[in-house]
């Protein structure tokens, strides 16, 4: 369906750039065994270098979604004019990791509780979301959802604030974002203030990493993300 598609910036002219880090397509769409999802968890800085570190993850890409104008741009998502939020892109392999893996690192990785912000980070732009285009997924993100929700209140947390919706469009951003934090000369920035709660088993999760990949992960360590290198995690 055409609303599913994902679309190119009309800048955007060369369809094959590669994915710094796993030497990818970012602009690959999914085949046979694979599937894909948009993650918002405030900057796309920090939060792509999340998801390429995975194994099992085939490529990702940081661009905007979630909002109603056509083409936004860097600069107009960022002063709030397009309804649009800093997003993922995930396309992963599901034989080599499963659906509720991505959830968890998603969860993990930021405060889904703080509303169209993370940290120093305020606006809508910068709003926690999950954008899927299975319907079959829906269902395992509102288990994992809840899941959370449950540990968070044990926890002494808040309401999860997350946007969760069908995707209508992703625009990718500009190739300078794209992988930013493996890009030479990078301002290693990320805005994410993750809760320190970890997601556990829950109805439907059917995780296929193992405990050393999640021990990778440390976030009672402020800016864990960024204190790693960029390789991707070997099992």
């Amino acid at each position: 369906m055409d609303f599913l598609k994902s679309f190119i910036n009309k800048s955007d002219s060369n369809a094959n750039f590669k994915h710094r880090v796993l030497n990818s397509n970012i602009y690959k769409e999914p085949e046979y065994e694979e599937e894909s999802i948009i993650f918002g968890c405030g900057c796309f800085w920090g939060a792509e270098k999340c998801f390429w570190k995975l194994p099992g993850v085939i490529t990702t890409s940081v661009g905007y979604a979630g909002g109603e104008t056509e083409n936004p741009t860097y600069n107009s998502v960022c002063a709030g004019y397009t309804g649009h939020a800093e997003v993922v892109k995930v396309v992963w392999n599901i034989e080599k990791i499963d659906l509720s893996d991505l959830l968890k690192m998603f969860w993990e990785c930021h405060d889904p509780t703080q509303k169209d912000g993370q940290g120093n980070d305020i606006g809508s732009q910068y709003r926690s979301a999950i954008y899927f285009y299975s319907t079959k997924n829906e269902i395992m993100i509102n288990e994992s959802k809840e899941a959370y929700q449950k540990l968070l209140r044990e926890n002494n947390f808040g309401t999860i604030e997350t946007e969760i919706k069908q995707l209508n469009k992703y625009y990718f951003a500009e190739k300078y974002h794209q992988q930013y934090l493996a890009s030479p000369g990078s301002r290693q920035y990320c805005s994410a203030s993750p809760t320190n709660i970890k997601l556990q088993e829950f109805k439907g999760s059917n995780y296929k990493l193992n405990k050393k990949v999640w021990d990778s992960f440390d976030w009672s360590q402020q800016k864990c993300v960024l204190r790693s290198d960029n390789a991707p995690i070997r099992e």
